[in-house]
């Protein structure tokens, strides 16, 4: 529910909102609420994109607002509200508490005992936002990269460069003793193209991205960058459609691993087990994947995408071993999800914004490396297919999946062969984990976004190259 309100006052997100969040916390545990939780937050976004030689977008938007969510029993409510006045506030939390059948009492006792200190994460990263390129640096950036493409690639139809720069600000205040905050800095870039020759094509798109580091756009490899996509391009061109079939199939590492992120993953958050639509739900404990396989999810590598201080609920980030040699050890929690399914949190609250409740979501996802290398990989397979990069894809809400790939080639003798388009990687999580036979020992990860119940949030996603036995092919 959202509440529509007059434009915020500028607050500062920090230990002297203390008294006003006490208040309310109190004024929610009076009514009977058994926890409330409220998330401030500022945020300042531009988005810039690159069209051949031109500028054709520049989108700039700043936030401010709150989320409200309390919990009676197992049932909770959440309203979300930008009138972050001690009247606002107020009003918001009457509603949450309205949803639950709870009234605000004046008079009643609320056995909340007050905040503690403020854990400040973000009191190093002040300056995060003013070391960030102003426009002019990032759409010359930009332009530079698609000038590379055109002078690197053939028969380029369309050359597209973007970047975002996502700064936000966070306080979360609970009446179980939560008061931290934290600063965030997201920034992704990106280079496609669209070659066309007759009747050939091929479209071919590289994104990066980093947290908390103000000068990536400044640091970019310009030069690589636009040759891996025009080489890419170029190669996928004149390349011949694959044969539809069962087969083995070699994936390359970094953005391989979105389809354990998302056939896989998603079903190791308590927000499937609370649905009953994962078919992990029991199993932690027993085997259901090979045990070439162990999978982690963190929030703790430097300048990865996914990574965080805390999360939105104001866990501190932890490394979290999902599946180890092959055995489900543990659920991704939030609170929410401790509440209902009774797995311990894992610091993995999160939410694109204050207008979601926070949920149980991947931060870097990854398989872990294994003792193998790519091309021993690569000569265990007599016939099969070598997937170098992923393109798009769907997941259906049990783990079932159909992801294309965007640049692929044929293994034949052990060896990589001609390259070959039009195929698509099919198959369900539960049949295709245990099918992962071999791992190499180059993982690596790559910047994406992930769609779910709480908004679009940042993640990483990774692997090394992986061996899957058998999978079914679709192509001609």
């Amino acid at each position: 529910m959202v509440v529509s309100a007059p434009p915020p006052r500028l607050l500062h997100l920090d230990g002297s909102l203390k008294p006003r969040l006490e208040a309310l916390l109190a004024a929610g545990r009076a009514a009977g609420a058994d926890l409330v939780e409220v998330f401030l937050e500022r945020t300042d976004h531009i988005g810039v994109l690159a069209e051949q030689d031109g500028i054709t977008s520049v989108s700039p938007a700043f936030g401010t607002g709150a989320g409200l969510r309390v919990f009676r029993g197992l049932r909770d409510g959440f309203v979300s509200t930008n009138d972050l006045s001690e009247a606002g506030l107020m009003a918001a939390l009457e509603q949450a508490l309205g949803m639950l059948g709870l009234e605000l009492s004046p008079t009643a006792a609320s056995g909340f005992d007050g905040l503690p200190a403020l854990r400040d994460h973000g009191s190093s990263k002040s300056d995060w936002l003013e070391r960030c390129p102003e426009l002019a640096e990032a759409t010359g950036r930009l332009l530079e990269g698609t000038r590379r493409l055109e002078q690197l690639g053939r028969h380029l139809q369309v050359r597209r460069g973007s970047y975002a720069r996502d700064w936000q600000e966070v306080l979360v205040a609970a009446s179980d003793g939560t008061f931290a905050r934290d600063v965030r800095l997201h920034q992704s870039l990106g280079l496609s193209v669209l070659a066309a020759d007759g009747d050939h094509r091929s479209s071919i798109g590289r994104r990066y991205g980093s947290s908390g580091r103000p000068d990536q756009l400044r640091q970019w490899d310009v030069d690589d960058s636009a040759r891996e996509v025009c080489d890419s391009a170029g190669t996928m061109l004149y390349a011949d459609y694959v044969e539809a079939g069962q087969m083995p199939a070699v994936l390359a590492n970094r953005f391989g691993g979105v389809i354990f992120h998302e056939a896989c993953g998603h079903l190791l958050e308590t927000t499937q087990v609370e649905r009953g639509t994962t078919p992990f739900a029991d199993q932690v404990g027993e085997t259901i994947a090979h045990p070439a396989v162990t999978a982690i999810d963190e929030g703790l590598s430097d300048g990865a995408f996914g990574s965080l201080s805390m999360d939105d609920e104001g866990m501190e980030a932890q490394r979290t071993v999902l599946i180890e040699n092959g055995v489900l050890r543990r659920f991704l929690s939030d609170r929410a999800g401790e509440l209902r399914t009774g797995h311990a949190r894992t610091g993995s609250g999160r939410r694109q914004s204050h207008n979601f409740a926070a949920a149980s979501r991947m931060r870097n996802t990854f398989i872990a490396a294994g003792p193998h290398s790519p091309e021993e990989l690569i000569a265990s397979v007599d016939k099969g297919l070598y997937c170098k990069s992923m393109g798009g894809g769907s997941v259906g809400p049990t783990g079932q999946f159909n992801f294309s790939v965007e640049e692929g080639y044929l293994i034949e003798n052990g060896q990589l062969s001609k390259p070959v388009k039009g195929a698509t990687l099919i198959g369900e999580a539960k049949e295709v984990m245990p099918r992962i036979s071999m791992c190499a020992n180059d993982l690596e990860l790559a910047a994406g976004f992930c769609g779910s119940v709480s908004g679009s949030i940042n993640v990483t996603v990774g692997q090394p190259h992986i061996k899957v036995d058998a999978i079914t092919v679709g192509g001609r």
